[in-house]
């Protein structure tokens, strides 16, 4: 059977080509009586528009490019899968990159997204961004940085701020009392990296708790440093009491490394975690994490991207954290836990 054209359309509905062409954009020359004739037409022959012809004359493809930083971790596909839902709402698909923690793929994925003329490109920047993604949003793409951003960069961001999160689960360590805190970190050039570092210390210094260097390992957000970095710190002379990894991967890694050593959570050593997922739940025992709200960042990502392509600012959204308590960093003291001292609390 012959696919159903627009002159078929035209013919059904009894006017010119040019006027279906017209109704189906939504031009205002077209009168109430011939759109509803067109859209009859439409409905009667199963007539569907050519996507990528309707581009080439509306300059847009309906369609949306989103470029993650690792897709095996579950934080990002929890986001990747909000994205792809907000995004179908409001009439738009979703062509997904992996960057996999590399600038070079990142811009290997962003030149690809270019070149099949998307209308709007989320990205959630990998150590410290790269050329040709930072060319693209300097040259004007519609852009919205979700989760990580690049300081400096005119791209509305959408991120969460785990701050009150990070001082929220100190306290609770503190009132556990645990003193020695370590933090696996995640690599340095990210935002989410320094931030999460420096959320950290002035939660420790309120209540007057150091954060030695030999207490802070560089990871980079993959299980296997956590693995390396937790190895590292049992085998300090005074290794700490308690594991912080500022994301889940690297979480998975440590309690890899404590089992190895025949050590046991939270008896020998607590750990907890930023990045909640759900296999927290799973594990024995399950892990305390600061859990975003990954599913809102996704949608409010992507209605800044559609106002940003309609020309309009697009707003940058931050929300906040919250800290999920389970059992991987010991039960409840009977002690009521202290205040911290506003006197040693500092800036970063």
């Amino acid at each position: 059977m012959a696919s159903i054209g627009i002159k078929d359309v035209a013919a059904e509905a009894g006017v010119s080509v040019a006027t279906v062409s017209r109704a189906l954009n939504g031009h205002p020359s077209v009168s109430p009586a011939a759109r509803e004739r067109v859209l009859a037409a439409v409905e009667t022959l199963g007539y569907r528009p050519n996507a990528v012809a309707r581009s080439l004359r509306t300059d847009q493809t309906r369609t949306l490019g989103l470029v993650i930083s690792d897709v095996m971790n579950p934080y990002f596909t929890e986001l990747a899968r909000s994205v792809e839902e907000e995004a179908r709402a409001l009439g738009y698909s979703v062509i997904i990159g992996n960057a996999d923690e590399r600038p070079d793929l990142q811009d290997h994925h962003v030149t690809t997204l270019l070149d099949r003329r998307i209308d709007g490109l989320l990205v959630s920047p990998t150590d410290g961004g790269s050329p040709r993604m930072l060319d693209a949003a300097r040259a004007g793409t519609p852009m919205v940085f979700v989760d990580r951003w690049i300081p400096g960069v005119d791209v509305p961001v959408v991120r969460s701020d785990g701050r009150a999160a990070v001082r929220d689960l100190v306290a609770h360590l503190y009132g556990l009392g645990h003193r020695r805190l370590a933090i696996i970190a995640g690599p340095a050039a990210t935002t989410t990296g320094r931030e999460r570092v420096d959320a950290f210390r002035e939660a420790l210094g309120a209540y007057g708790l150091p954060l030695p260097d030999a207490y802070i390992g560089q990871g980079d957000f993959q299980a296997d440093s956590g693995r390396r970095v937790t190895e590292g710190f049992l085998d300090l002379p005074e290794p700490p009491e308690v594991v912080f990894a500022a994301d889940n991967l690297m979480a998975l890694g440590a309690l890899d490394a404590v089992r190895a050593r025949g050590l046991r959570v939270p008896e020998d050593i607590a750990l907890a975690a930023f990045d909640d997922i759900r296999w927290f739940v799973h594990t024995d025992p399950p892990v305390t994490a600061i859990a975003q709200p990954t599913g809102d960042l996704g949608r409010a990502a992507v209605r800044a991207l559609v106002d940003r392509i309609g020309g309009r600012p697009g707003e940058s959204v931050t929300l906040p954290a919250r800290l999920v308590v389970r059992r991987s960093c010991g039960e409840a003291a009977p002690q009521e836990t202290p205040s911290p001292s506003p006197v040693r609390r500092s800036t970063p």
